[in-house]
């Protein structure tokens, strides 16, 4: 039986250039892919609006998709499996089915040169699965304790960020096995968390409305490359951490604009928020009215 996940994370999306499936294959179109609770995966013209391709996900909802960085594959999870469909000749039948999960996989994501991918799911893991392997079993895992809503990769490519149901954000050093966990809110949920493009400041955005963000208190700092680094290290020895009280009702989730001034939050209160990281000032707020 498939059983429905949080419907705060019921819906993903993701862009990428592929070629359009109504013109020649030398167009290339930006492509927006949905899924959801409807059981299906949708591609669209981003530019029109135009649904072009649509493939039925019959097993359970959609909980989380991603597009790899080569533009060829489209990982795409839900209760108890994870499926990956090839972007660039759409087929009703994955090309990977990486079965034997258990429980709902909440988050997805791959390393920047397509060499391995990451998850996090209901079972209270985050695990890596190599691609360049045939074997269909991920290689490593890191046990949360507690279901995982959400997970990040820094732009370090050796960092996971991991924020789970219990509270905890988590930082799982991939080179040395490591990790550090700490907790920003007492009693609340982590639904989402987010890396800076510099990989100098977190966010993480609670199912109580609030949205946390930590920064590096020099300025100016290098992603940190060296193998020894964590960030929850850097925390603890003096990020400057913020609360923002974004939401009345639970937070989605966070992002950071690509130039680090902003920080976009969205909720169950049917707002979108921008914020500037700089003094957590509200910039504009967008609000979608409730439909007939």
């Amino acid at each position: 039986m498939s059983l429905p996940a949080d419907p705060r994370a019921a819906a993903a999306m993701a862009g990428n250039n592929m070629p359009s499936r109504e013109s020649s294959p030398a167009t290339e179109e930006v492509i927006l892919a949905t899924a959801g609770y409807d059981h299906c995966i949708k591609f669209w013209m981003a530019h029109t609006g135009q649904c072009v391709v649509t493939l039925q996900h019959p097993d359970s909802q959609v909980n989380a998709m991603e597009i790899s960085p080569d533009g060829q594959l489209l990982a795409a999870c839900g209760y108890q499996h994870i499926r990956m469909f090839d972007v660039n000749n759409i087929k009703p039948n994955p090309v990977v089915n990486y079965e034997g999960v258990s429980k709902n996989v909440m988050a997805v994501g791959f390393q920047e040169d397509g060499k391995w991918m990451y998850t996090g799911g209901e079972d209270g893991t985050a695990k890596v699965w190599d691609l360049r392997m045939n074997s269909l079993q991920c290689q490593r895992v890191y046990q949360a304790g507690h279901p995982v809503n959400s997970v990040k990769l820094h732009p370090n490519q050796q960092e996971l960020l991991i924020g789970d149901q219990s509270g905890a954000v988590h930082v799982w050093n991939l080179a040395s096995d490591g990790s550090h966990s700490f907790v920003p809110e007492s009693g609340a949920s982590i639904n989402y968390v987010d890396i800076d493009t510099t990989g100098t400041m977190i966010s993480a955005a609670t199912n109580t409305g609030n949205c946390y963000v930590s920064k590096e208190s020099t300025e100016g700092s290098k992603i940190k490359n060296t193998s020894d680094w964590t960030m929850l290290k850097e925390f603890q020895a003096g990020l400057q951490t913020s609360k923002i009280n974004a939401h009345k009702k639970y937070a989605l989730k966070c992002k950071f604009s690509p130039d680090s001034a902003m920080v976009v939050t969205s909720s169950a209160d049917k707002t979108a928020k921008l914020w500037n990281t700089s003094n957590q000032d509200m910039i504009h707020v967008s609000k979608i009215d409730k439909q007939s």
